[in-house]
């Protein structure tokens, strides 16, 4: 379902306003897109009301009445293409810092010459930014540059290996239609799921380290006990009582429909990429634009983890390499190293407590802070 048309005057009710991405990090080339960040409080009744709560605008028409702000060049850019980005509202926002969410500090610790809208609350909020720093960090910064390389990985396969075409049923051994009524397959893989995570451990404080190594003992384990070429997905629904032959079944139809959505991935992956964009994945064997991102997020992490400094402008520190890395500088292989060594360096600052900063956020203070807010906004 289609998300609602902000159901209030967006502009007259945003109280920070930020360009983001490329031009925040100081990574923007000549052709780089407008990508705007802010923040907003919504009236009184979507807050306090029975309507459906604002979360955030991020359609461009929405974003449009934004474009007189915008500076120089950014103007020129913004009338040739359009605004993209999103404003949130105020606790949302505030619940993504929390998290350590790399796009929402970017906005609060970005340069003021950055910020292109901003009232006293706005104000208060970038002053208050330390506050949201926790050795989250490792954790949400990690992911989001795991994320990017796991894309780099997806795409470095369709360039290396491209599917020639949609799968066929009769390739899985399937007939033209299923053999299970839909309802039956999504009820049977739900309980086999249910199972799954049953077994999955919880390792609770233990250090990340321990934890990953316990579960390579367990992954280990549970391949000896398994018969050859089955799958813990497998062992689960006989453990839950399905036929062989239901499995058997099952197990084809899930595979098909992998198949068939990255037949549809890489479909879309090709009609849409960007022509030069293209190019260098092509001559470099990986998305270079991913990798200067990947390598981007490990080290702000990296930095904000070893002495609580969040550095959004990466002009004088590393700008230059990462301009060369989506240039291509960098192998494929020398660039999974690099980002590996980082990720379980960060791990190491936070199972270790090597960072100044504390393991958790002040919920208390933040919530105090998102109330005095609202209330002296309406």
């Amino acid at each position: 379902m289609a998300r609602a048309a902000c159901p209030f005057d967006l502009r007259s009710r945003t109280i920070l306003l930020g360009v983001a991405g490329s031009r925040a990090q100081g990574l923007a080339g000549p052709d780089s897109d407008i990508d705007v960040r802010g923040v907003a409080i919504p009236p009184a009744s979507l807050l306090l009301g029975i309507h459906r709560p604002f979360e955030q605008a991020d359609r461009s028409e929405e974003l449009a009445p934004f474009a007189d702000v915008l500076k120089g060049e950014e103007s020129r850019v913004a009338r040739q293409s359009k605004i993209e980005g999103s404003v949130y509202a105020l606790a949302k926002f505030v619940r993504l810092c929390v998290d350590c969410n790399p796009h929402m500090l970017e906005l609060l610790f970005c340069r003021e010459s950055e910020i292109r809208l901003c009232t006293a609350e706005g104000a208060q909020l970038r002053q208050s930014a330390s506050v949201f720093l926790s050795q989250q960090v490792a954790r949400t910064f990690t992911g989001y540059a795991m994320s990017q390389l796991k894309r780099i990985q997806g795409h470095r396969r369709w360039l290396l290996d491209p599917p020639s075409g949609p799968p066929t049923r009769a390739a899985y051994g399937l007939p033209e239609r299923t053999l299970l009524p839909r309802e039956q397959m999504m009820a049977a893989e739900a309980v086999v799921r249910r199972k799954l995570e049953s077994w999955s451990p919880d390792w609770g404080p233990l250090p990340a380290a321990e934890a990953q190594r316990l579960e390579a003992h367990l992954t280990g384990f549970m391949s000896e006990v398994l018969h050859v070429g089955e799958s813990e997905w497998h062992l689960a629904a006989r453990a839950v009582g399905l036929d062989d032959n239901l499995v058997a079944v099952m197990d084809r139809e899930r595979r098909f429909r992998a198949a068939h959505r990255n037949w549809t991935q890489f479909r879309t992956w090709k009609e849409q990429r960007n022509a030069a964009r293209a190019g260098l994945e092509a001559r470099f064997g990986y998305d270079t634009k991913h990798g200067a991102h990947l390598m981007r997020l490990l080290r702000m992490g990296r930095e904000i983890l070893e002495r609580g400094e969040v550095h959004v402008w990466r002009g004088g520190r590393d700008a230059e390499e990462l301009r060369a890395i989506r240039k291509g500088a960098w192998t494929y292989d020398e660039l999974v190293l690099r980002a590996q060594r980082l990720a379980q360096h960060l791990g190491v600052l936070r199972d270790q407590n090597r960072s100044p900063l504390p393991r958790k956020p002040n919920i208390d203070a933040i919530n105090n802070l998102v109330v005095e807010l609202t209330r002296r906004w309406i």
